[in-house]
């Protein structure tokens, strides 16, 4: 069982789980991808979930707050970025022409983090790790492995995603046009080709969650009440995948690793 006690700079380092309904999700989570659960308090009625998968954490989720809900936004997933420094993250994610939609500000002792909205509308967090560190698995069902970037715009998201974070962009209009991110030597995501983009949803990113077998995992989430948007299908080479969103609404992707 691969465990990571700490993430290089540039890598996908945390999920989180904004939703209406905390305990439905946990509920959810917990029978699909074998994760536990456990809660912390944040305030009056209000709690933190970690999801742990084996001993190590996962993921985690929260009830999403009033001015979000006042927003519209519906539930879905942050991406967290691990970075060594919050602050020069968000000033020059400015200087690229992005929107620094939370400025860096200190989560209890735990780390440091921003939010920010590219240029071209995703949106992610920073996270410059203190004393927790992040996703502490990777490699085992049930854990993150991927993300997709889907803008309208893939070549100017490529340019500064580069320019923020050092990562390398390979791929090329031709072909299938999907452009693979590279993370040092790490190929850690992606961005499909802008006809791949649904128009009527915002540029977001895409989380990618590794299941053992596709098609039982997404047969057991329908029953659980999730709503499949497509597959599952197999990408040649490469494994089967389904895109679902959770009872709640929360987007994620399943992903079955082909074996080789």
């Amino acid at each position: 069982m691969p465990e990571i006690d700490k993430h290089k700079p540039g890598t996908f380092s945390w999920i989180e789980l904004a939703t209406t309904d905390q305990n439905a999700a946990k509920a959810f989570y917990t029978s699909l991808l074998g994760w536990t659960s456990q809660d912390s308090p944040i305030g009056p009625n209000d709690f933190y979930t970690m999801f742990s998968l084996k001993g190590r954490i996962a993921a985690a989720a929260y009830t999403q707050r009033a001015d979000e809900q006042t927003l519209h936004i519906p539930p879905h997933w942050n991406l967290y970025i691990n970075v060594a420094s919050a602050d020069d993250t968000a000033k020059r994610a400015g200087e690229l022409g992005a929107k620094v939609l939370v400025p860096p500000f200190d989560v209890f002792t735990y780390g440091r983090m921003t939010v920010v909205q590219d240029p071209n509308g995703g949106v992610f967090s920073a996270w410059q790790a203190k004393e927790h560190p992040g996703i502490g698995i990777k490699d085992e069902p049930g854990s993150l492995c991927w993300a997709d970037l889907n803008t309208p715009d893939p070549r100017a998201a490529a340019t500064f995603y580069s320019q923020l974070f050092g990562w390398k962009i390979e791929g090329s209009e031709d072909a299938n046009g999907y452009l693979h991110v590279k993370n040092g030597n790490d190929y850690i995501g992606g961005i499909p080709p802008a006809e791949h983009h649904n128009p009527s949803a915002p540029p977001h990113w895409l989380i990618y969650i590794l299941v053992s077998d596709c098609d039982a995992s997404t047969e057991k989430a329908k029953q659980l009440g999730a709503r499949v948007y497509m597959g599952p299908m197999t990408m040649e080479n490469v494994g089967r995948m389904t895109v679902l969103a959770d009872p709640q609404g929360a987007v994620s992707t399943l992903f079955e690793q082909h074996r080789r």
